[in-house]
């Protein structure tokens, strides 16, 4: 299927052997915001890529201004908390962190909230020089909420991250 058409994805196989998945997030109006429909996109073409034998790594990137600018607050902000906890909320958001194939990261633009914890799931992040990383939910009265908080600790440490998820600070490349 990594040739087949998504709505918020652009799938191919690239480089010269075409052994390379390339995914990239394509909400551009919505800066990349992680809905539910393009978490099950990128849950599909990452099973695709690693069941198919031709892909040896994965890169999965956004565009110019935004990797992802966070989960869809539009499609969460009517939900209360036991709709969210007994409906799943956020169930198959670690896909990317259990894939075998190495997935790299490329980020340029805004990686927040939800955008920030899916690039750490990657195995490698390479950021462009217009990369901005953060944890801004604690603006929203909430905190980061798919693996963030012990993922931000282990890449920038305990200070850096505390400082980032308790003021919502965002850091460059």
């Amino acid at each position: 299927r990594a040739g087949a058409a998504f709505q918020y994805l652009l799938v191919q196989k690239t480089g010269a052997q075409k052994n390379v998945g390339l995914i990239q997030l394509n909400r551009p109006k919505a800066l990349n915001a992680l809905c539910e429909g393009l978490m099950a996109e990128l849950r599909q073409a990452l099973e695709a890529m690693e069941s198919d034998p031709e892909v040896g790594a994965i890169v999965l990137t956004g565009s110019q201004k935004a990797f992802a600018a966070g989960a869809d607050i539009k499609e969460m902000q009517n939900k209360t908390f036991q709709e969210s906890y007994s409906g799943g909320f956020l169930s198959g958001w670690d896909k990317v962190s259990v894939v075998r194939k190495p997935i790299i990261a490329a980020v340029n633009g805004y990686a927040l909230g939800g955008g920030c914890e899916l690039a750490m799931m990657c195995d490698i992040i390479y950021a462009g020089e217009k990369a901005e990383f953060g944890q801004p939910e604690i603006l929203l009265g909430t905190i980061p909420g798919a693996g963030g908080t012990q993922r931000l600790t282990r890449a920038v440490g305990k200070s850096l991250a505390m400082e980032m998820v308790l003021t919502g600070d965002r850091i460059s490349a």
